[in-house]
């Protein structure tokens, strides 16, 4: 019989994880399948730990792991294929029941079929705020441009993973993982599932402007060459000013030609900055991958669970 371990990474949902219990129950009685769940509480202010125990004591199938602060979803995501080492496949899913459990039974038949991956994506961006979207739009747009393992515009963390995949995933030694370039960059065998948006019941997103812009901006550092192509542009475009600023001058359009001046030192020393930032945070993520500190520390698992 093949093991399945479905990996819930879980922040501050304490009103989700015994809805989403007793969703995904629904669909994981399959034959010839065990299923356990694998809760990972990622630091969670709330009381989503104290949930998780109430339901772990009620089914043996329910294991969980809790971390000594929050990490982020990509720990979170790490720690639990991890922990899951003797399962023949894994299936990553929020807790927030915004990824429907639905989908489990034909997720499995395509594994079944020989896939190796099957993951998931939004049919569409509606429901969502139009400003994340437009971002999300050209995050793609641009990623795809400079990758060479492009993404699904609207691929969810919501996939099945065989074994093989799950021990690739883990031969990698990047100190920050951004979870969907390598699920791409590894290959293998994968089929697309597409649903339609579902709203949040319980609780707000995690997920703020400021994270996602992070978080997009590492995911191109690590999988695209799109950042070397901004001291390009910059030296492009200031040439550009600077020789319309000579050919103004020779033409003696003297007014004019001061204000360009002014404009090009303003605009060279932002670019200059831009340059800077991104240099140094570039510099600030190699020394952290060299410093090789954990990717997450775990405080507390669930005593009876194997997986622990």
């Amino acid at each position: 019989m093949k093991k399945i371990t479905i990996i819930i990474p879980s922040y501050n949902e304490e009103k989700n994880v015994r809805p989403f219990c007793d969703e995904v129950r629904k669909y994981i009685q399959i034959p010839d399948l065990d299923f356990r769940l694998l809760y990972v509480n990622d630091g969670s202010k709330d009381n989503t730990l104290a949930e998780i125990k109430k339901v772990a004591q009620t089914d043996s199938k329910v294991g969980f792991l809790s971390f000594s602060r929050n990490f982020g979803k990509e720990s979170a995501m790490h720690a639990g294929l991890e922990y899951s080492k003797d399962s023949d496949a894994v299936i990553i899913i929020d807790c927030d029941l915004q990824q429907p459990p639905s989908l489990i039974p034909e997720m499995i038949r395509y594994y079944q079929e020989g896939y190796k991956i099957v993951y998931t994506k939004g049919s569409t961006r509606k429901g969502e705020p139009k400003l994340r979207t437009f971002f999300a739009n050209w995050f793609y747009r641009i990623y795809n441009s400079y990758a060479d393992m492009p993404l699904d515009n609207g691929a969810k963390d919501f996939q099945l993973l065989d074994r093989v995949v799950v021990d690739a995933f883990l031969k990698l030694k990047d100190n920050y993982r951004f979870v969907k370039g390598i699920f791409s960059w590894v290959g293998y065998s994968r089929k697309c599932l597409e649903y339609d948006f579902i709203p949040r019941i319980h609780g707000n997103s995690s997920w703020s402007f400021k994270s996602l812009l992070r978080y997009a901006f590492n995911g191109m550092n690590q999988f695209s060459t799109i950042l070397m192509i901004v001291p390009l542009v910059v030296f492009l475009f200031s040439i550009l000013v600077l020789a319309s600023d000579v050919v103004l001058y020779l033409t003696q359009v003297f007014d004019l030609s001061s204000f360009l001046i002014g404009i090009y030192l303003f605009i060279a020393i932002f670019l200059l900055s831009i340059v800077s930032y991104s240099a140094f945070y570039l510099l600030y993520q190699m020394r952290r991958q060299i410093l090789n500190r954990p990717i997450y520390l775990v405080e507390e698992t669930s005593e009876d669970s194997s997986l622990a």
